[in-house]
């Protein structure tokens, strides 16, 4: 007897072939999330639909041209993102690929917080310039690979001892991703905004500009005066004290913690362009 004489076994087929599809897919996005590839994405989708459209209202031209773009555009796509196929096919050789991945902890979340606020309060009260940036949606796998390679486990002493000046790493930026300090003297791009004060240096210009790229978030302490400053968004925010500082640490890195940080930003910081 043929498998398709059993109705209910062929419709749990098909429902495991679509769940598994959906696995798949699922997969796919969790290894390309957070990478240059992400845009990649939106580039071709923004393409397919031009054809679409121009294929409906008979936009020959149009059509051939956006034929033309996807024909290429594979080939363009094997150099461009070389290291990042390159990335996904090691990870698959060590099985890496479809592993599970568990979400980060609100406790190890808010160890993470409390460490960057000690070393914070410990750096500032002793006017020792640090700038420490931290990855969220958008990978900065790139900015890693500028540094020194760390992959060590965050805490206070870790980082204070990192930006102690005249030691090997206390140039440049920290980069913790995952709860971990990925990499440390770290170059980061600098901002070209004109509407960055004159008064504030490398450290400040590197956290805008970082943030104007990637959806970071970045805290800078300043080795003249020991204020803090925090980026995010392209926007800087200066002379923040201990109790603002958490506030906005707790609403971008604690998972739980779901209040609108639009409205934090807006009340308990004081913005300047």
């Amino acid at each position: 007897m043929a498998f398709e004489d059993f109705p209910i076994l062929h419709y749990l087929g098909i429902a495991v072939d679509i769940l598994l599809v959906w696995y798949v897919i699922y997969k796919v996005i969790m290894v390309v999330r957070g990478t240059k590839a992400v845009q990649l994405v939106k580039g071709i989708t923004v393409i397919i639909l031009v054809r679409q459209v121009s294929l409906y209202l008979g936009l020959h031209t149009l059509q051939w041209l956006m034929d033309q773009a996807l024909l290429w555009g594979f080939l363009a796509v094997i150099i461009i993102f070389q290291p990042e196929l390159r990335r996904a096919l090691e990870q698959l050789g060590r099985g890496k690929l479809f592993s599970r991945t568990a979400s980060q902890g609100e406790e190890e979340q808010a160890n993470t917080v409390e460490a960057i606020l000690k070393a914070t309060d410990y750096m500032a009260k002793r006017r020792i310039g640090a700038l420490m940036t931290i990855e969220k949606d958008t990978g900065m796998g790139d900015y890693i690979e500028t540094g020194i390679i760390l992959n060590s486990k965050l805490s206070s002493e870790l980082l204070i001892n990192i930006f102690i000046p005249n030691t090997p790493l206390h140039d440049g930026a920290v980069i913790i991703k995952d709860n971990q300090v990925a990499a440390a003297a770290c170059y980061l791009p600098l901002s070209e905004s004109p509407f960055i004060s004159k008064e504030l240096g490398t450290r400040h210009r590197a956290a805008v500009g970082i943030s104007e790229v990637t959806d970071s978030l970045t805290i800078v302490v300043s080795e003249e005066t020991g204020s803090v400053t925090v980026t995010k968004n392209g926007e800087l925010h200066r002379d923040l004290s201990k109790e603002a500082l958490a506030e906005i640490l707790k609403a971008e890195l604690i998972t739980m913690v779901k209040q609108t940080s639009s409205n934090l930003w807006q009340w308990r910081v004081r913005r300047n362009g």
